[in-house]
């Protein structure tokens, strides 16, 4: 059906795409298949790529493109995600966190929020707004909640913490005015040639400048320390000007936990609806990321909720 003969699948991800490493002598690239969501997929992942690269920010250029039988063939970055070379004790964390936080500030910096996508069409990036980031809360009710409460306590539980997570977004202070990536974290980004490599960057929106440092920082995928942590989000802020630190530092507690709430319920889905299991395991650590946000004041309602109904999980050890 395709014109590949050696392709070779690659481990994916937690969407509906499946990778291939299409390998012809030295030369290799990777082929992206996508039956559903395809304009998102593959048309919105490489106009997002050349805006990217047209930023000198390093993202995988398109060989090929075939929207009709739904498939991209894009520029292959390897397997070196920092995440794999991080799992290595002995490499130091911190320069590669100052490096990748670097790269952050240069697509915060990003002006041009257009550009033609290989349809011939002019594709926007659109703005994170907070209907976006209630539907995206909603999905703890919608999987976590419906599977872990009884109905009776579940339609109260849901009832206030829609009203409780529509005041905290409601109370977000910083504009919605730079690019965000909305899964920055070290399984998408790359070593290529001493360059931080952009990857999965098909669900980039305008939106609020701490949520992809608060992705980064309060990565559910890799354990850091609270001191490694604060580290790290202090070397952020001390490279900004003209930040109003207690509003950013409002805006990030609110967006870590607003996200983590989103990946538990996103994570029952992937486990009970797509069968894939392995997710489960990294709710516990979502609870716990939580944790370590909740106890700023402005959460005190959302607290007393999750302690009422899911004591166990955010109090686990």
């Amino acid at each position: 059906m395709y014109k590949f003969q050696n392709l070779k699948p690659i481990e994916g991800d937690a969407s509906f795409r499946k990778f291939f490493r299409n390998k012809i002598k030295n030369k290799s690239s990777i082929v992206v298949f996508a039956k559903r969501e395809k304009f998102k997929n593959l048309v919105v992942y490489d106009a997002i790529n050349k805006i990217l690269n047209k930023n000198k920010i390093l993202a995988p250029n398109l060989y090929k493109e075939n929207y009709k039988k739904g498939y991209i063939e894009i520029q292959d970055f390897g397997d070196n995600t920092i995440f794999k070379i991080l799992l290595k004790k002995k490499n130091n964390k911190i320069k590669y966190f100052k490096k990748i936080l670097k790269t952050l500030m240069q697509i915060q910096s990003i002006k041009n929020k257009g550009i033609k996508d290989f349809k011939k069409k002019k594709y926007i990036i659109p703005k994170y707004d907070k209907l976006i980031l209630l539907r995206e809360a909603q999905l703890f009710c919608d999987w976590y909640a419906k599977k872990k409460l009884i109905k009776k306590n579940r339609d109260e539980f849901n009832k206030n913490f829609k009203r409780i997570t529509k005041k905290l977004i409601s109370n977000l202070q910083l504009k919605n005015n730079v690019f965000v990536h909305r899964d920055f974290h070290i399984s998408n980004l790359m070593l290529v040639n001493n360059r931080i490599g952009v990857i999965d960057s098909q669900d980039a929106l305008i939106g609020n400048k701490a949520y992809d440092l608060a992705s980064l920082v309060d990565d559910v995928r890799f354990k850091t320390p609270i001191t490694f942590k604060n580290k790290i989000y202090k070397y952020y802020i001390d490279k900004q000007h003209n930040l109003n630190k207690s509003k950013f530092k409002n805006d990030f507690d609110i967006l870590s936990v607003m996200r983590n709430l989103k990946i538990i319920g996103i994570f029952t889905r992937l486990a009970i609806r797509d069968g894939k299991k392995s997710y489960s395991k990294l709710i516990p650590r979502a609870w716990e990321l939580i944790r370590i946000r909740i106890n700023n004041q402005i959460f005190s309602e959302l607290k007393k909720l999750l302690n009422q109904n899911f004591k166990k999980e955010l109090n686990a050890n």
